[in-house]
């Protein structure tokens, strides 16, 4: 082969290999969702980019750390922030806090700013390295407030998905008190009842607020911004089209299908979910996504077409 072949070979190798990579995927993130008394929230982790910090937050979810958990600080404006206290009503102590197991080294970047619906790792003051299993969502741009220049910067380990921000505003529009003074009727120890000076409590509650007369026994799980259950949800690309779709709208729709992550199943040539709460059903058959809520409409109704809802769903990381 001539030198000028070779190079002509070379040339078109590198640029089949170029555009090899450029069509592969991007690199799969974990899913991990944190199902609410108002709705799941989805979190996309940021696997390469922070390791050890999600390590270390996968590490709770999968040893189920934080189910019967609270938000127990919501700094209006500011951040929505859990992962320190479970809540169990028929419990002696009502309020117990989440045994941690050891600090994670902080992997703050300014490339990952501490943005709107960005979750970090929340830590001891004076301490860059002092996290372990408290976390918040940030509720509004705060790079300028959470930058390296405060204790570190705080670790930005994952995204809030799109459609859970509804879930996340409107438990940020919760009414918020200062608890710090229930440790005697939560049961918790000192330390942790400290902690709840901007508890988050359900509009529900207003009128009992509006007329002082809230006291610390009628708190409990219906009216904290409380989280049921914390799991890491199958890969993307583990999962059937029909799934993912199902994933998505569990996050965009949770007035409808609630409880969200119920078992898929068959029936007529249907691929579909049924959500006990809300008495709905979601399916998919012959490359159609149907839907089926009796309280509004006896009959199953066409929501679509498969390829266009996959589409949707996976614009939003599911």
């Amino acid at each position: 082969m001539s030198p000028r072949l070779a190079r002509c070979a070379a040339f078109t190798l590198l640029v089949a290999l170029v555009a090899t990579v450029l069509a592969l995927p991007a690199a799969a993130q974990t899913m991990v969702r944190v199902q609410t008394t108002e709705g799941p929230i989805d979190l996309t982790l940021k696997d390469a980019e922070t390791p050890l910090t999600v390590a270390n937050f996968l590490g709770y979810v999968q040893r189920l750390q934080y189910d019967a958990g609270i938000f127990h600080r919501l700094a209006r404006g500011f951040v929505l922030q859990g992962g320190g206290f479970n809540w169990n009503d028929s419990a002696t102590a009502k309020l117990s806090s989440v045994t941690t197991t050891g600090s994670v080294q902080n992997e703050y970047s300014p490339s990952r700013p501490n943005v709107r619906g960005t979750v970090a790792m929340a830590k001891v003051g004076g301490n860059p390295n002092s996290a372990t299993s408290q976390w918040f969502v940030n509720l509004k741009d705060n790079t300028t407030i959470l930058n390296e220049s405060q204790n570190g910067g705080f670790t930005v380990f994952a995204t809030v998905t799109a459609p859970s921000m509804a879930i996340v505003d409107r438990l940020a529009a919760y009414e918020v008190v200062n608890a710090a003074g229930c440790g005697t009727a939560f049961g918790g120890s000192s330390s942790s009842t400290s902690a709840l000076g901007e508890l988050p409590l359900s509009p529900t509650l207003r009128d009992k607020l509006s007329s002082q007369t809230l006291t610390c026994g009628d708190i409990n799980a219906r009216n904290l911004a409380y989280i049921t259950g914390v799991r890491q949800l199958p890969a993307a690309a583990t999962l059937s089209e029909s799934d993912r779709i199902f994933n998505y709208l569990e996050a965009a729709y949770p007035q409808y299908a609630a409880p969200a992550s119920v078992t898929s199943l068959t029936e007529s040539g249907y691929y579909y979910r049924y959500y006990a709460s809300t008495k709905s059903y979601v399916g998919t058959k012959d490359g159609k996504v149907w839907y089926l809520v009796p309280a509004i409409d006896g009959n199953i109704n066409l929501l679509g077409n498969v390829t266009d809802w996959l589409g949707v769903a996976a614009a939003a990381g599911y």
